[in-house]
Formats: C-alpha cells, sequence, structure tokens
C-alpha cells in the first residue's frame, strides 16, 4: 500500500509541475499573440495596395514580363513552406506540411518538378529525417518574422524565377540548373483564435484574372503612368512585391503558430488537471484501503490475543 500510494504522491507532483509549465507556455502565447495580430493587420494594407498596383500594371499594359507572362510549357516549380521553429503547437506543423504535399503531388501532375524552399526548423527536420531533397531553408524567426527575414527568402526565390534571364558572367547568377517557372507559398492563414487553415497561393507569375461581373465601388484599379517605361516599373516593382506577399504570409503564419500553442497548451493543461484529479482520487481511495487494512489487522491481532489468554 505505501509504495502504490508514494507512486502516485509522486505523478501528482510531477503532473502539477506539468501543469505550471503549459500554464506558462499558454500565458505567453495569448500575451504574444495580441502583437501578431497586429503586425499582420498593419502590414495588410501595404500588401494589399501594392498588389493592386501590380495588377493595374500588368491589367493595363502589353508587356512581355515574367512577372505575368505565362511560360508555354513550365517543366519546374519553387514551393516555399512556412512552418515554425518549435513544437508544442499541436497539428500546426503537420498540417502545413501535409498541404505542401498535396501541392506537390498536384505539380508534378501537370508534369513539373518541384523545388522546396523551407522556413522553420519543423520543415527542415522532416525533410532530412526522410533525406528528401531540398534548396534552402531558413530558421529561427518563425514566431517573429521581420521584413528583412522576409527579403532574404524573397532575394533568393526572385533569382530563382529569374535565373534564365540572368547573365552568365555574374558571379551572382543563380545556377540555372535551379531556374523555376513558378513560384507558390504554402503557409497557415489565421482566420480567428480558433481557426487557422493551412493555404496555398501562387506568387508568381501573377495570375490576372478577368471577372464577368463590373467591380463594386471602391474595388476599380487605379490608372498609372509609367515612367520612365512600363519593363522598368515592372522591374522595380517585382521584388518589393514578392517581399510584402513573402511578409504577409510570415506574419500570418506567425499568428497562426501562436494560436494553435495556445489552445494546444491550454488543452495540456486542461488535461493536466483532469489527470491530477484521478491520480488524487486513487491515491485517497488507496490510502483509505491501507487504513482499512491496517484496522482490520489491529483487530484480529486483539482478538487473537484476547482468545490466547482466555484459553490459559
Amino acid at each position: 500500500m505505501a509504495v502504490s500510494l508514494r507512486e502516485y504522491r509522486a505523478k501528482i507532483k510531477s503532473t502539477q509541475s506539468m501543469k505550471k509549465i503549459t500554464r506558462a507556455m499558454e500565458l505567453i502565447a495569448a500575451s504574444r499573440i495580441i502583437k501578431a495580430q497586429q503586425q499582420a493587420a498593419a502590414a495588410a494594407p501595404y500588401a494589399r495596395e501594392l498588389t493592386r498596383a501590380v495588377s493595374a500594371v500588368a491589367t493595363f499594359s502589353d508587356v512581355d514580363h515574367p512577372l505575368t507572362t505565362e511560360k508555354e510549357n513550365p517543366t519546374r516549380a519553387a514551393v516555399l513552406v512556412i512552418s515554425s521553429d518549435r513544437g508544442l503547437a499541436g497539428a500546426y506543423s503537420a498540417s502545413v506540411l501535409k498541404e505542401a504535399e498535396r501541392l506537390a503531388e498536384k505539380l508534378r501532375g501537370e508534369g513539373k518538378s518541384v523545388d522546396y524552399y523551407l522556413a522553420g526548423r519543423k520543415a527542415e527536420t522532416y525533410f532530412k529525417f526522410r533525406q528528401r531533397d531540398f534548396v534552402e531553408s531558413w530558421t529561427g524567426f518563425s514566431d517573429k518574422p521581420t521584413y528583412d527575414d522576409a527579403r532574404t527568402i524573397g532575394n533568393t526565390l526572385v533569382a530563382a524565377f529569374q535565373a534564365d534571364e540572368s547573365d552568365e558572367s555574374d558571379e551572382d547568377a543563380v545556377d540555372p540548373r535551379l531556374a523555376v517557372d513558378e513560384l507558390h507559398i504554402v503557409f497557415t492563414r489565421f482566420r480567428s483564435m480558433l481557426t487557422q487553415e493551412p493555404s496555398t497561393i501562387r506568387l508568381l507569375p501573377l495570375e490576372v484574372v478577368e471577372g464577368t461581373e463590373p467591380p463594386a465601388e471602391g474595388d476599380l484599379l487605379p490608372l498609372y503612368e509609367f515612367e520612365p517605361s512600363t519593363n522598368e516599373v515592372l522591374d522595380a516593382l517585382l521584388p518589393k512585391y514578392v517581399h510584402s506577399r513573402i511578409y504577409y504570409c510570415l506574419l500570418q503564419a506567425a499568428a497562426s503558430e501562436l494560436a494553435a500553442r495556445q489552445k494546444a497548451m491550454k488543452s495540456a493543461t486542461d488535461n493536466a488537471e483532469d489527470l491530477i484529479q484521478k491520480y488524487t482520487r486513487i491515491a485517497n481511495q488507496a490510502r483509505q484501503a491501507g487504513i482499512t487494512q491496517e484496522i482490520s489487522e489491529i483487530v484480529g491481532g486483539a482478538n487473537a490475543l484476547a482468545d490466547a489468554a482466555g484459553s490459559e
């Protein structure tokens, strides 16, 4: 009885310690998610207006530019997978990786090979463990991304997208074997504190969709005068557009990661409390059973002594 009771008390103590840890992580995630939401909301207008500007240039110009021109026979696509650096966030990273696998299967079905670019240690570990190739990875900023991080990733992707047009004599030119015809991003879109969904967007070439219904008031694309030329405007807008979209996706992923971690840690805290109650109940039952057994042994011993004294 004593050994069993001691084991349950040790389990209660360890579970209480774990509960303190998960509760602290829940509070940390809850305090940081507000800032992450504010950053994502602050970046949205710039990304939206820049996208409108690029769409306007692509719509009202008849230039042949890689930003908006579909290649006749695209054979290679780059996929940027945005995951987390740390775990304890439920199925956050697993859902993103599963969405990336679905996208890769779709692209291969279209006859395109896939080059992976990874953001986050979870994606990097996933590919290394399965001994799968990837071109480059970036880690250490999944829950606190900056525009510099987005610029670093964007420059690499833009260089791969423009590798066919780069000068081979340039020392910084990308290996033509890494040239891609499309750029895709797989990330987690933040809908609410309870809902985060894996999403896929095609970053380049820009998809210009011609609608059949008239646009609503306020949705009309602005008119621009292109100086010095449309090609130079698009050359200048291309990296800024890519950087802003990647930064927006990183911020969305960061808010989603913190929300998923808060939800996972709250669930872990609740489960720890249930375990504590369960172990406490079992320990009390074991203690009561031990006391009952000791009383029975004492009563039995007294009766035996009384019988022995009476027989003399």
